[in-house]
């Protein structure tokens, strides 16, 4: 990490001469400008950039879209303001004579743009810091690793790619060394970036792996990972390699990304945990997951291809239940003391952190405030169970969130407008494209 201070002494020193000025978008992915390091100093850090509103308002492929209040073509297509928040400034290992800052997205008088990811997630924290709460939050993402360059991938359409790993290597010490080059690049590189990492293992699908950082307060993670999720590609890409974060890359396992929250109050102390079991709040906090998890799922699975995780025996959750220390239940407790948490099981490595994260602390509270009293624990195979279902497609879970009380009461309703047009843009898209498995099927037999 880099104080401002730091930072012109490396200018000044000759060491970094770039700085990434960059936003979260709607899919979680960092968009920006590579600003002269001088002319940040000089002009963004006092000032701050603009960059086109339509930025909040595009599908994956960056196509204008239709339907967004905030920017269009009759709003024109203006300019919002990329607020630079200090306390994200720090050096990109990965490429020579960089540093990295974060903004915040408000509008040329200074009022937030409340679509914004990061402002979604600012709201909801700002309700737990009225209760006294700070909010603490890891995520596990998962990627599959190959060993073709990103333009090969592309140029062969995706199809016949080569997996790093030819078999499951799960926690497997010699199949991980195959891709150790990569994988160590990835740990040194984010290190070097201020975060804490704690461990690199193998995963079940041919290439697919995991490197795990240490939880800290839920804004930094959600930073540290769209950081992390741009960064390893990057770093792959040096090495000729590429890999996915795609929730179901095939039929196998999928990318999961679990996120783990629990909170703690002003002075630091875990309020999870009381005695050698879960607190009144925990319990209410925890039955308001259980209550707003499905009308909430959208933000915890915001694409077509995300839905195609849930399948039973595939250690993608299925049921709406809490188990302790149990993998078939979408929410899973463990831990103890300071540790003591809940696992979100169903977000995959598609996700947008902000906006998961924002979804769990809105279902939290719904919970508290209502004092929801929490089921029993599920015991057992929660897949043969007759709970309810995580939605199984993004249509369902579109029409959840459209009727849900929670999401418009804690979100606002332009914020919920927003992400259900963007939903309908994506199921129009897929709606109107013509897969492989259809030539497949079709060209000949039908």
């Amino acid at each position: 990490m880099l104080t401002v201070e730091e930072l012109r002494e490396a200018v000044d020193a000759g060491e970094i001469d770039t700085v990434l000025v960059a936003i979260v978008d709607m899919q979680g992915r960092l968009q920006g400008k590579r600003c002269a390091a001088q002319y940040f100093l000089d002009e963004v850090l006092g000032h701050s950039a603009e960059g086109c509103n339509y930025l909040m308002a595009v599908d994956v492929e960056m196509n204008p879209v239709s339907g967004f209040e905030m920017s269009s073509w009759e709003r024109g297509y203006g300019d919002f303001v990329m607020k630079p928040d200090i306390d994200t400034l720090r050096r990109v290992p990965w490429q020579e004579g960089t540093a990295l800052v974060l903004c915040d997205v408000v509008w040329e008088n200074g009022d937030p743009v409340v679509a914004s990811p990061r402002q979604v997630l600012r709201k909801q924290l700002d309700r737990l810091a009225a209760l006294g709460l700070d909010c603490y939050v890891g995520t596990e993402l998962e990627f599959i690793v190959f060993d073709d360059t990103y333009e090969q991938a592309w140029n062969a359409g995706y199809r016949n790619l080569t997996p790093s790993n030819q078999y499951n290597v799960d926690y497997s010490l010699l199949g991980t060394a195959r891709v150790e080059p990569l994988l160590r690049a990835i740990r040194n590189g984010m290190t070097g970036a201020g975060m804490v990492v704690e461990s690199a293992k193998g995963e079940c699908n041919p290439g697919q792996h995991e490197i795990a950082f240490k939880y800290t307060t839920a804004l930094r993670t959600c930073d540290q990972h769209a950081i992390y999720k741009n960064g390893s590609k990057e770093i792959a890409s040096q090495q000729g390699k590429a890999l996915t974060f795609m929730a179901k890359y095939n039929e196998r396992e999928g990318n999961s990304c679990h996120i783990h929250l629990s909170l703690r109050s002003k002075e630091g102390e875990p309020v999870f945990a009381e005695g050698h079991g879960m607190s009144e709040l925990m319990k209410h906090f925890l039955a308001g997951q259980l209550a707003g998890l499905r009308e909430l799922t959208y933000f915890l699975a915001p694409n077509i291809n995300s839905y195609k995780r849930y399948v039973q025996g595939s250690f993608a959750p299925t049921a709406v239940a809490w188990g302790r220390d149990n993998r078939t239940c979408a929410l899973r407790v463990v831990g103890h003391g300071h540790g003591l948490r809940f696992e979100n099981r169903v977000p995959g490595g598609d996700v947008n952190p902000y906006l998961a994260v924002a979804a769990l602390i809105a279902a939290g509270l719904h919970g508290v405030e209502q004092k929801l009293e929490l089921e029993d624990e599920f015991v057992g195979n929660a897949y043969a169970s007759d709970r309810p279902t995580v939605p199984t497609t993004l249509k369902e879970a579109a029409d959840l969130l459209a009727g849900s009380k929670i999401a418009r009461e804690a979100f606002g309703e332009d914020v919920v407008t927003h992400y259900l047009n963007a939903a309908e843009v994506e199921l129009a898209a897929f709606e109107a494209a013509v897969t492989d498995w259809e030539k497949v099927r079709g060209f000949e037999r039908l």
